[in-house]
């Protein structure tokens, strides 16, 4: 009997190419390779679910007080204003003094109001006037932390990782954005308020921990005035600089034209058949780029791998700009098959959404590479004003375009409007079509 071949040593190893593409596959965590990085990162895991629990609690608390819609959306006002203000204005502290000490302070003082937050509650103060002001006071410290925060990457990762440091932050970022609300709207009718703001606080701790571990982090060159024309510098920084400034049209023109949220409303009473108080197809809407955005970072490992940044960023506000054409298509062709439509508009809304993430991650990339140490705090505030300021904007405007012509026609002209301006600006500018960041 003739004996078996035996299989060569290495046959076993056939299967490694799969496993190989697997893993390039998956996002790139050589950032969490680095101490400093790593530990603010697994910090913001924790902290972002407590964060959203106060961004769920509350307009449920305003309108539990009073009843009245016009006080809960007053909280958009509340948070935009000091958004802008201390969002700029913490650019330029972030290029002044010790970054570490900036977010140090900013993250004690959001802990301070979250506290303040749970006592109110705790004690039933029940004053509306109470919650939008420690409202606002919490999103002026958020926004002087956010510059700062964004701006210490290039200096606790190198420059080859920055787009998988960005992927790791936002798909945190757009997990928190789920995971909170669901936790909150589960934990809101069983706890109250109180709790959940006080959660808050203590989720924060381990934010507060990861940056009192982080070393001394000063600008390059610090800044010596905080006026108004140190801001006014970095708007020039930015301006002098086509690639930095076509970045912020980029992200501007995909979030006004292109964010449908203000509608998702309507189409979940009148096209799919919801109840008008909200209902599963609302839910389903809401989450649905979020969805796609943690899915997009999952598996993010491919950014890594792009060397043409500001091509990847068209090439992905492009696919954002199609698939909110696929949503708006999927809305117009409902009617009464209601349920294929809502998968086929949530599953739209989801690519949409891991394209914003690759627009972002490599958008951030653009800006923290292109932009000198001692000007990256301001064009960070600058960049938190755009990424605020835009989805507001796009509320206005597809709630007016909707109440002319109708919330598909709306969704199906703003996607197409995104496909127009992104190959304007591919067109008009090949400087940032071309980019490539310097290797450091």
């Amino acid at each position: 009997m003739d004996t078996p071949p035996v299989p060569p040593a290495h046959a076993s190893l056939q299967e490694l190419p799969t496993a190989h593409h697997l893993r390039n596959a998956l996002a790139d965590t050589r950032p969490l390779g680095h101490p400093e990085f790593a530990r603010l990162w697994y910090a913001n895991i924790v902290t972002v679910i407590g964060a959203q629990l106060t961004v769920v609690t509350v307009p449920a608390q305003l309108w539990a007080i009073a009843r009245d819609s016009t006080y809960v959306g007053l909280t958009g006002l509340f948070g935009l204003v000091p958004l802008i203000v201390f969002g700029l204005w913490g650019g330029a502290v972030a290029d002044a003094f010790d970054r570490r000490r900036v977010l140090v302070v900013s993250t004690i003082g959001m802990i301070v109001c979250a506290g303040a937050f749970a006592a109110q509650a705790l004690l039933d103060v029940d004053d509306v006037w109470l919650i939008l002001g420690l409202f606002a006071l919490q999103q002026s410290f958020f926004a002087m932390n956010q510059p700062a925060r964004n701006a210490v990457i290039p200096m606790l990762v190198p420059a080859s990782e920055l787009p998988a440091a960005n992927s790791l932050n936002m798909t945190v970022s757009q997990f928190g954005a789920i995971a909170g609300p669901l936790v909150g709207g589960a934990l809101l009718p069983m706890l109250g308020a109180g709790p959940l703001y006080a959660l808050d606080a203590v989720t924060m701790l381990a934010t507060l921990w990861a940056v009192l571990r982080l070393p001394s982090l000063r600008p390059g060159h610090a800044i010596g005035s905080l006026g108004l024309g140190s801001i006014v510098e970095g708007f020039r920084y930015a301006w002098a600089s086509k690639v930095l400034l076509v970045s912020f049209v980029v992200d501007l023109i995909a979030m006004v034209l292109g964010l449908p949220r203000a509608l998702y409303p309507q189409i979940a009473d009148v096209d799919f058949g919801g109840p008008p108080s909200g209902g599963i197809a609302f839910a389903l809407l809401s989450a649905g780029m979020a969805a796609g955005a943690v899915a997009g970072g999952v598996f993010s490992g491919w950014v890594s791998r792009v060397r043409r940044q500001g091509l990847a960023v068209l090439a992905a506000v492009a696919v954002w700009g199609l698939a909110v054409i696929g949503t708006g298509v999927s809305v117009r062709l409902a009617g009464g098959r209601a349920w294929p439509f809502l998968v086929a508009a949530v599953a739209m809304l989801a690519v949409g959404g891991a394209a914003d993430m690759a627009s972002s991650a490599f958008r951030q990339s653009i800006l923290l590479s292109a932009a000198t140490d001692e000007v990256r705090g301001r064009l960070q505030g600058v960049f938190l004003v755009v990424v605020v300021g835009g989805p507001r904007l796009a509320d206005v405007v597809h709630g007016l375009a909707a109440d002319r012509i109708g919330a598909a026609p709306t969704i199906i002209v703003g996607g197409a409007a995104v496909l127009v301006g992104v190959l304007a600006c591919g067109a008009l500018v090949p400087g940032f079509r071309s980019y490539v960041p310097a290797e450091r």
